[in-house]
């Protein structure tokens, strides 16, 4: 199923909100998309561009794995098996691409309708582009980074150090880039994932759900031929731009930082193409954020104690905080579990444990574990201050130390009296009381 076809399948089912009024690209559309948040939502007449936009498409998993036609529960053995056997796209052979039915080689960013999300914002943010870079040894690379526009063919590059494009361009200095806006989910999950360097997230996605590629029209990329949007240039590391304020995934506005300057070559669309606009700090974000991360804490936890799931949830900012389920078989186990989440996401601050019974996605049901099932003094892990996100504001500033803190919400092994287990009312059918 492509995007489009997705779009279509929302507009036909009712879920679709269709804006069609006149809308700014400034303040109101990102206004809009929050106040009908989590519906999908597609803007017909923008004031500033001749394209559509849409926006609020995946703000949570179940959206997504419709799209991937799984259920909800099905989302982390999915993502880690396409994680364990990726699959190289195929190069697109039947005349011109989509992503290439317009190409323009002297771009002007002011025609393209980039939010301006926030006030206090530096500037329209491109928040949903995928980036991706080629490095001669290392081959394709491809990861989420905001963008800042300052002038009609110049952004300025938020690039997280230690990440992947970080080591690419300080190797090469000048970094040759696709950005590309305007994918389906499976291309989006699987560039917000952590793996090894060196290997393509492109192949995770194709696993996930197989898609062609096409060489970009001014750089030695291969982009996905379905993209709405492919912006071509070249990243500068030497040249540098303030970049920020702007609303980062805790909802809170970041700092201003000089970054890389992203020089836009070339933009190619489609004919009739439609910006993906990705809300700040909003649930879309989050789940893009966090889901990727379900798998590896998965992988890591159920390598010392048996896993059943992950959540990385909302609450707490879908970066720092993870609920994990498991089943206890030692007494130990909550514990280990705690040190094996932590070594899964090194950005995690707290980590909550808890039995089969605790519904993960309630966080009443998770609360209720630390109501019952909790004593500080025996089942609180706190870990030494060490460097975590730089995305908690309330880290230490310039080395992001914090302290990192398990709950073990499971439940004794062995009573001694007392019970942990909720009691059920009686099952009955109402229809018998006319009900």
């Amino acid at each position: 199923m492509s995007l489009r076809d997705f779009i279509a399948e929302l507009e036909r089912t009712g879920k679709l909100a269709v804006v069609r009024q006149p809308v700014s690209k400034n303040y109101e559309m990102a206004g809009i998309l929050k106040k009908l948040e989590p519906r999908p939502v597609l803007f017909e007449h923008i004031k500033e561009s001749q394209f559509r936009v849409i926006g609020n498409l995946f703000c949570g998993k179940k959206p997504f794995a419709d799209y991937l036609r799984i259920s909800p529960p099905q989302i982390i053995v999915t993502m880690t098996n396409a994680i364990a056997h990726p699959v190289s796209p195929a190069v697109w052979n039947a005349g011109t691409p989509p992503c290439q039915e317009v190409v323009e080689l002297a771009p002007d960013l002011d025609s393209l309708p980039i939010l301006y999300h926030c006030e206090g914002d530096g500037g329209n943010y491109i928040s949903s582009g995928v980036f991706l870079a080629k490095h001669p040894i290392h081959g394709q690379n491809a990861d989420f980074h905001r963008a800042m526009q300052f002038s009609k063919t110049e952004m300025a590059v938020r690039v997280v150090q230690g990440r992947h494009f970080d080591a690419f361009l300080k190797d090469r200095r000048s970094l040759d880039v696709a950005v590309c806006i305007g994918l389906p989910p499976n291309i989006l999950a699987a560039a917000a994932t952590s793996v090894e360097l060196g290997y393509d997230e492109l192949t995770i996605a194709c696993a996930l759900e197989p898609f062609t590629v096409v060489p970009a029209k001014t750089v030695d990329i291969l982009v996905p031929a379905g993209a709405e949007f492919v912006l071509e240039g070249t990243v500068h590391y030497e040249r540098r731009y303030a970049e920020g304020p702007f609303v980062d995934l805790t909802e809170t506005q970041d700092i201003i930082r000089n970054e890389p300057v992203f020089e836009v070559k070339a933009v190619t669309h489609r004919h009739d193409a439609i910006w993906q606009a990705l809300l700040p700090g909003a649930l879309e974000h989050k789940l893009l954020m966090g889901m990727p991360r379900e798998p590896t804490i998965f992988q890591a936890v159920n390598r010392t104690v048996k896993c059943l799931d992950v959540h990385v949830n909302p609450g707490g900012c879908s970066w720092l905080h993870a609920i994990v389920q498991i089943e206890k078989q030692n007494e130990d186990d909550g514990k280990q579990a705690i040190a094996a989440a932590f070594a899964g996401h090194r950005s995690c601050k707290h980590v909550f444990i808890v039995d089969r019974d605790i519904d993960i996605y309630d966080p009443l049901s998770v609360e209720w574990a630390l109501a019952t099932r909790f004593q500080g003094d025996a089942d609180l892990v706190v870990l030494p201050r060490s460097p975590g996100s730089s995305l908690d504001p309330s880290s230490e500033p310039g080395t992001h130390n914090t302290c990192r803190v398990g709950y073990d919400l499971t439940k004794p092994m062995e009573s001694k009296g007392k019970k942990f287990d909720k009691t059920p009312f009686p099952d009955v059918d109402l229809k018998k009381f006319g009900m």
